[in-house]
């Protein structure tokens, strides 16, 4: 992935974007480094029960891993209880179109693992647990070695721990984290939400990678500084992977409300060359070329299509791909990446994908669209996780924003040869423990 960077000089905050990738280099970046650039923790959110979580709520920031949640307000969830809390940092990134999280990862660490002791203090906890896909090899390999280094010259006010998690889509899901740490397997479940009761039965702050560094340059900035970018509603600014029908597709920082349109222009699509603009990843919305050109990648401005900024992923899909066979491997991706223990997921998205990969291929009855909308509506809000809803989000979208290319599949014509356009992982034979 391609990435903008920029140098800053001494512990001074950058007064432009970009802010998170300022600190990414083209090698590895030492503590002593990161120290230079972003100067030390302050000293006094080293202490539970600070003013952390005021400053974090003033800045506005929100959850950067899909939800769009207040940081703070899970922060003073967590906090409000007794006795000594967990941190865990959500880095497995299950996303396929995405790759934000393993950048920071992988070559700002210590920004991230500033964020996670700053959550530490300010709710109290005992403990942090990293949480990376394991297998991630770069990824786990840099935080193994930011950890080893703070060890060695300033060692952390509490604990942290590494852990590799199983390579699946749904793994990243919070209660999901939380089975996994107490020895489970990695699978959502609906009991207690983590902030009740989470790993080892403590109350459990389960936040976002890039959430995180953000926290870190709030606390050592300020939430006026956090907020002079974004919009009064949205403020700060977010990280977006871009990729598809783009001559320079990478990570990208920008101002929340930045145009979707200046996005794709910045990262090399021509005019013309797009149809259509996938926002939010595989939970996310299409938005035709037309809704694209006015749209901005903000809550706000995003929700008015039915989507949101979700994960920060931006897939800018050419005019000479076929939406209709792009969903389908997208749908049949999902049904297989269940966790397996809901029917709604079992037999409704395995379903869903049959019906969608025949319409595809122009072997499906006329009326199979409608048996895609009526099964939809049977699996939606339905099972441990929120798998199903973000499936029928995108089958919807993607009924609608391909409508004319699913009428012609429907009349028997087919796509099987065209380059496919979304990206999918390889499969990954991995289990659930």
């Amino acid at each position: 992935m391609s990435v903008a960077t920029a140098t800053i000089e001494g512990a001074a905050p950058p007064e432009r974007l970009p802010r998170l990738l300022s600190e990414i280099s083209d090698s590895w970046v030492s503590l002593a480094e990161h120290r230079r650039r972003a100067g030390q923790i302050p000293q006094a959110t080293r202490q539970p029960r600070t003013d952390v979580i005021d400053a974090i709520c003033r800045a506005g920031l929100r959850g950067k891993g899909g939800g769009g949640f207040p940081t703070a307000r899970k922060m003073d969830a967590v906090a409000a209880g007794s006795g000594r809390p967990v941190v865990v940092v959500n880095g497995a990134e299950g996303e396929p179109a995405s790759g934000k999280d393993k950048l920071l990862l992988t070559r700002a660490p210590h920004l991230v693992l500033d964020g996670a002791l700053i959550a530490a203090a300010a709710v109290g906890a005992r403990e942090v647990v990293v949480c990376v896909d394991r297998h991630a090899e770069y990824a786990l390999e840099s935080v193994h070695r930011a950890l080893s280094e703070r060890l060695a010259s300033e060692p952390t006010p509490v604990p942290v721990r590494l852990v590799g998690v199983p390579t699946h889509y749904v793994s990243g899901e919070e209660t999901a984290l939380v089975q996994w740490l107490n020895g489970g397997e990695a699978k959502p479940t609906t009991p207690l939400r983590p902030y009740e009761r989470g790993v080892g039965g403590r109350r459990t702050l389960v936040d976002n990678v890039e959430t995180l560094a953000h926290v870190a340059q709030i606390i050592r900035w300020g939430p006026t500084w956090f907020r002079s970018v974004g919009t009064r509603a949205e403020p700060g600014s977010t990280l977006l992977t871009v990729s598809g029908a783009v001559s320079h597709p990478g990570v990208y920082e920008v101002p929340v409300g930045a145009s979707l349109a200046r996005v794709l222009q910045r990262s090399g699509a021509t005019e013309g060359s797009v149809s259509a603009v996938l926002v939010g990843g595989y939970f996310g919305t299409w938005l035709t070329a037309e809704q694209a050109a006015g749209a901005h990648m903000s809550c706000s401005s995003l929700a008015a299509y039915g989507g949101g900024p979700g994960s920060g992923v931006v897939v800018a899909f050419p005019r000479k791909a076929c939406g209709v066979v792009e969903a389908a491997r997208v749908i049949s991706w999902m049904a297989a990446s269940t966790a397996g223990q809901c029917g709604s997921c079992v037999h409704g998205l395995a379903s869903i994908a049959d019906t969608a990969g025949a319409i595809a291929r122009g072997r499906a009855r006329r009326d199979a669209a409608m048996d895609l909308v009526r099964w939809a509506g049977q699996i939606e809000g339905r099972g441990a996780c929120r798998l199903p809803d973000g499936a029928v989000r995108f089958l919807r979208s993607s009924l609608a924003t391909f409508q004319h290319e699913v009428d012609r599949h429907l009349r028997g014509a087919s796509c099987d040869n065209q380059r496919h356009v979304l990206p999918l992982p390889d499969p990954v034979r991995d289990t659930w423990r």
